[in-house]
């Protein structure tokens, strides 16, 4: 989730870009402008998301394409794809489509994808 205001009032959106500083985890759902719980995304505590595609232990995880409506908010392994991407954790266990895997956050920052 990515912090943001409306009108000076804090939120959370769920990203819409590949690069958005995504550094919240939402713990449960509502109805849009109704309050929510988010969790900080910190090193010291492992977290769970949902991925799209696969992964294995040790790789990059990234925002899933914001471009896809159904894959905002999930996290997917570092693409070949050129392009530019926020490094949010590392995966700590094998992962598959619609997991909730295993990962450590790690604030990486943006990685620059050439083909």
């Amino acid at each position: 989730m990515v912090l943001t205001h409306d009108s000076g009032v804090p939120e959370v959106k769920l990203p819409s870009e590949n690069a958005d500083l995504a550094l919240y985890l939402l713990v449960d759902e509502n109805t849009d402008a109704a309050l929510v719980a988010v969790r900080p995304l910190e090193a010291g505590r492992n977290v769970r998301a949902v991925l799209k595609g696969t992964c294995n232990p040790g790789d990059v995880i990234v925002s899933a394409d914001t471009g896809t409506a159904a894959d905002k908010g999930k996290v997917r392994a570092l693409p070949a794809v050129a392009g530019t991407y926020r490094g949010l954790g590392i995966a700590e266990e094998k992962g598959v489509d619609g997991q909730s895997v295993l990962l450590r956050p790690a604030m990486i920052g943006n990685i620059a994808v050439s083909e």
